[in-house]
C-alpha cells in the first residue's frame, strides 16, 4: 500500500494547517478535525488560533494545538517543525495554506510587497514542504497539500504579484509531486478562484470585488471539506469552481480570446 493511501483514515494522524486563523485554513483545520485528526494550526495571530484550536478539540474529541509561526521566517518554519515532532509525533499531513494578495496595478506595486508576497506565498511553502518532507520521506508516508489558486492558471489585470507568486507554487508543485510519489507522499495543488473569506479585506480595497463576481464566489467551508476528501489519493489537482477549470482549457487552446476573457469577462477588478 502506498503511503499516502494509508491517510484515508486521518484518525490520531497529525496534521499541520497555515494560514489557520481564519478563512479557507481554518475551515480545513475543522474538516480535519472532524474525521479524527489531531491539528496543528498555524499563523501569527495567537489569540484567533487559539479559539480555532479549540473547536477542532470539540470537533474531534482529541487534541489540537495552536502554533504561533510567521512563516516568512524560515528559522521559525524549523524550529516549529522540530517541535511538533518531537512533542506530538510524525506529521502526517501538512497544508500550506498562507499566503495574502493586494489587487493593484503594478506600475503602482510597492516592490517591498512584492518581496514579502513571494516570501510567504511562495518561499515560506517551500520551506514547510522541505522541513515537513524530509520528515515524511523517512516513513514513506504523508500528504502535501498547496494551496495555489486559479490566478496561477488565468492571470488577470491588478493580479500579476499575486498570480506570479501562485504560477511558481503550481510549478514547483508539480515538481515536487513527480519527486516524492516514489517515496509515499501525495501532493495536492488546489486552485480555488475567488473564495468569500478575510483574504479579501486585504487585497481589495475597493471592498466591492467579491459583490461584483456574484455567484462565482466560493464558500469556504465547502472548498474545504472538497480538499481533506482527496487525503489519501493520487489526485494532483483541485480547480475550482469547475467554471474555471473550462475556461483554462480555453485560454490555453485559444490565448487570444482568453486574453479578452482575462482582461474582459474575469476582470471585476
Amino acid at each position: 500500500m502506498k503511503g499516502y493511501s494509508q491517510l484515508k483514515d486521518l484518525r490520531n494522524r497529525i496534521a499541520v494547517v497555515t494560514g489557520a486563523s481564519s478563512g479557507l485554513g481554518e475551515q480545513v483545520a475543522y474538516q480535519l478535525a472532524e474525521r479524527g485528526a489531531i491539528v496543528v494550526v498555524c499563523a501569527r495571530r495567537l489569540e484567533r488560533l487559539q479559539q480555532v484550536s479549540q473547536r477542532c478539540q470539540q470537533l474531534s474529541g482529541r487534541l489540537a494545538l495552536p502554533l504561533q509561526l510567521d512563516v516568512s521566517d524560515p528559522q521559525a518554519i524549523e524550529v516549529a517543525v522540530a517541535k511538533i515532532e518531537k512533542e506530538l509525533g510524525p506529521i502526517a499531513v501538512l497544508v500550506n495554506d498562507a499566503g495574502f494578495g493586494l489587487m493593484e496595478d503594478f506600475l503602482d506595486f510597492d516592490m517591498a510587497i512584492t518581496e514579502k508576497m513571494f516570501r510567504v506565498n511562495v518561499l515560506g511553502l517551500m520551506y514547510l514542504a522541505r522541513f515537513v518532507g524530509v520528515k515524511m520521506a523517512e516513513r514513506k508516508m504523508g500528504a502535501i497539500v498547496n494551496i495555489a489558486s486559479i490566478a496561477g492558471k488565468i492571470a488577470t489585470p491588478k493580479s500579476a504579484v499575486y498570480a506570479a507568486t501562485k504560477a511558481a507554487v503550481l510549478a514547483f508543485s508539480n515538481a515536487l509531486r513527480l519527486e516524492l510519489k516514489p517515496l509515499g507522499i501525495s501532493v495536492l495543488t488546489v486552485n480555488p478562484g475567488p473564495i468569500k473569506t478575510e483574504f479579501f479585506s486585504i487585497a481589495d480595497r475597493s471592498g466591492h470585488y467579491l459583490d461584483k463576481i456574484g455567484r462565482l464566489s466560493l464558500d469556504a467551508p465547502e472548498v474545504a471539506e472538497k480538499i481533506v476528501k482527496t487525503i489519501g489519493t493520487s489526485r494532483r489537482e483541485l480547480n475550482l469552481p469547475y467554471l474555471f477549470e473550462a475556461a483554462f482549457h480555453l485560454y490555453n487552446m485559444f490565448p487570444q480570446v482568453g486574453d479578452y476573457l482575462a482582461g474582459g469577462l474575469f476582470n471585476k477588478k
